[in-house]
């Protein structure tokens, strides 16, 4: 896995020459436009990248954004693969630490969820503030590379507090309704029963996917610090008389898409510079 970033870091290296991204985002179901926005853009698909699968999932693309936003040189990640389509989660690897070669000190992921709060609306968005994996696969698992980092990484404090409360800043600044919590992965691609709803919310969760923990584990592992933002699509199954569906999922996704974007835009514009 690690060769494969490595070769994978080298092709966008010939691509983009001398571009050095401080931030890699991925952009999860229906939150794609945001590249887009990317000022510059040198796109690169991932069937051109040794180790990067190509997602099989609507709303995924499958194609590396690299580019300026908000102030900052980035590498997006207009799509990501998940377990459920078959992948181990050893698949996520070579994306995330291809992100670390390129120069990214920052990971700042996306995705869509289920709220477990009753009180939450979709189209809301959530600082995830810790995660529960549940997903039962760990993608360190294997032979440890202690060139990006420890065979046994702590995974406390994994979503940085300064990001936290650069987010919070950024969404009152914006009027933005920005709820945090728990984010729980589960495998899928089946929703959640009702009464895993119920066992998630007392294990202390506050949201629900398929996705985003196995490449905060990478991330965290290799040094680079995380961030991370869902976007409540539903509430989960059990919590209202809606019928869950993807087309739900890609639906809100794109209703949301305007207040993720400028959160992500704040937050991008309000770093630190580099050197402070």
């Amino acid at each position: 896995m690690s060769e494969q970033a490595r070769k994978a870091a080298a092709v966008v290296a010939e691509a983009a020459p001398g571009f050095r991204p401080r931030v890699g985002l991925t952009l999860g179901s229906g939150l794609g436009a945001l590249a887009e926005r990317v000022e510059n853009a040198i796109v690169v698909d991932f069937r051109d990248l040794p180790g990067f699968p190509e997602p099989s999932v609507e709303g995924h693309h499958g194609r590396l954004v690299l580019g300026r936003l908000g102030g900052q040189d980035v590498a997006c990640l207009q799509g990501r693969v998940h377990l459920y389509e078959g992948h181990p989660a050893q698949a996520v690897v070579p994306l995330v630490r291809t992100l670390k070669l390129l120069g990214c000190e920052t990971y700042f992921a996306t995705n869509a969820a289920g709220a477990l709060d009753r009180d939450a609306e979709p189209g809301q968005l959530m600082l995830i503030t810790d995660h529960i994996n549940m997903q039962f696969a760990n993608p360190l698992v294997g032979p440890n590379d202690e060139s990006f980092g420890p065979r046994f990484p702590p995974m406390d404090g994994a979503y940085d507090a300064e990001h936290q409360a650069l987010l919070r800043r950024v969404a009152d600044d914006l009027g933005v309704t920005l709820r945090e919590g728990v984010y729980l992965a589960t495998l899928g691609p089946s929703f959640e029963s009702h009464a895993e709803v119920r066992a998630f919310a007392r294990l202390g969760a506050n949201a629900v996917g398929m996705s985003t923990v196995p490449e905060v584990i990478v991330a965290r592992h290799c040094g680079l610090r995380v961030a991370a933002i869902s976007v409540l699509t539903n509430l989960a199954a059990g919590l209202s008389d809606m019928v869950l569906s993807h087309e739900q999922t890609l639906q809100y996704g794109h209703a949301a898409a305007d207040d993720l974007r400028r959160l992500v835009l704040g937050f991008l514009e309000g770093l630190p510079s580099a050197s402070a």
